[in-house]
């Protein structure tokens, strides 16, 4: 089988809807040229699993956890707990794939792992409805509440145009490593909400962001030093509209998938185009990505990359 085919044959199925399979993964890369067969893989996407399957097949597609995190690290995984739902109304990050990760740091030698949000909801109802800080606890994770403003410290952005400096939070500052695991879903004012703009999620002044150029300072912050080691995209269910928070479970779509990327435009961009297939959301329409590749965080061009597919 060869890569259109192998593209092709696979199938996105919906809770309300269905991609065809002649729709589906092909939104990845949009290539003229076959993908690189060499070299370091730059991109994985997985389909068709369970999180904690997904995640481990993708991890080792890109060589293993410990090409990321090394013994003796202070992690974090930063996942998106913004909403106080159910984790089947899709506006959070899944919390077994939250665990997962949390599990398989902690078994690269991990010295802690950390788990926190900027919430948007009431941080103790978040967490808990979310399901996020029961998995989290479970797999070893410390879970810290970030609704004090004395925990997060000022950092300039000197690469920014409308986002100059702001405060993040001490996890972050502090720790050796993070990982970035947002979930794909609608946003009614960055129109998607992904890697990039789950940074709002370590920063302490987001009514700046909305008050200001929204696409530009989701941007701009991603310009921060201490950039994630990894981005994982969770597309286990999709909220296809009512962003960010879902109010029904029809509003989600399980798709059952997963990006992952050291490369935030990239992984943002492929899973923008995954998200496509279920409601139409035109790139130029996400314009942090342009303004990231912009800055230089990252490319949009998928053509430069070796991206692995995978079908569980």
């Amino acid at each position: 089988m060869d890569r259109r085919d192998f593209l092709k044959a696979i199938a996105v199925a919906g809770a309300t809807i269905t991609v065809k399979p002649s729709e589906a993964m092909h939104i990845l890369t949009q290539r003229s040229q076959g993908p690189a067969t060499e070299g370091p893989v730059d991109m994985v996407a997985v389909m068709g699993g369970e999180p904690e399957a997904m995640f481990q097949k993708g991890i080792e597609e890109l060589g293993g956890i410990r090409q990321f995190i090394r013994a003796g690290q202070r992690v974090v995984v930063k996942p998106n707990i913004g909403w106080d739902k159910r984790p089947e109304l899709a506006g959070n990050t899944n919390p077994a794939l939250v665990a997962e990760i949390v599990r398989q740091c902690l078994g690269a030698g991990a010295k802690e792992v950390v788990v926190f949000d900027h919430t948007c909801d009431e941080c103790r109802k978040t967490y808990k409805s979310s399901g996020i800080e029961e998995a989290a606890r479970a797999a070893g994770a410390t879970v810290v509440h970030a609704d004090q403003e004395s925990r997060y410290r000022p950092v300039s952005l000197p690469l920014g145009k409308s986002l100059k400096e702001t405060k993040i939070h001490e996890a972050i500052l502090d720790c050796d490593a993070w990982i970035n695991v947002p979930i794909l879903k609608h946003h009614g004012g960055a129109n998607l909400s992904i890697s990039m703009k789950n940074y709002m999620g370590i920063v302490w002044d987001r009514p700046y962001f909305h008050s200001h150029d929204l696409q530009q300072c989701i941007a701009d912050v991603c310009t921060f030093s201490k950039k994630p080691v990894l981005n994982v995209v969770d597309a286990y269910r999709l909220l296809k509209t009512n962003g960010p928070q879902g109010r029904a479970v029809s509003d989600a779509v399980l798709t059952k998938g997963l990006f992952m990327s050291h490369d935030i435009v990239a992984v943002d961009t492929a899973a923008a185009r995954f998200f496509n297939q279920v409601r139409n959301m035109p790139l130029d329409q996400v314009g942090h990505l342009a303004n990231g590749e912009a800055l230089k965080i990252g490319t949009m061009n998928l053509d430069q990359l070796n991206v692995k597919r995978v079908k569980l």
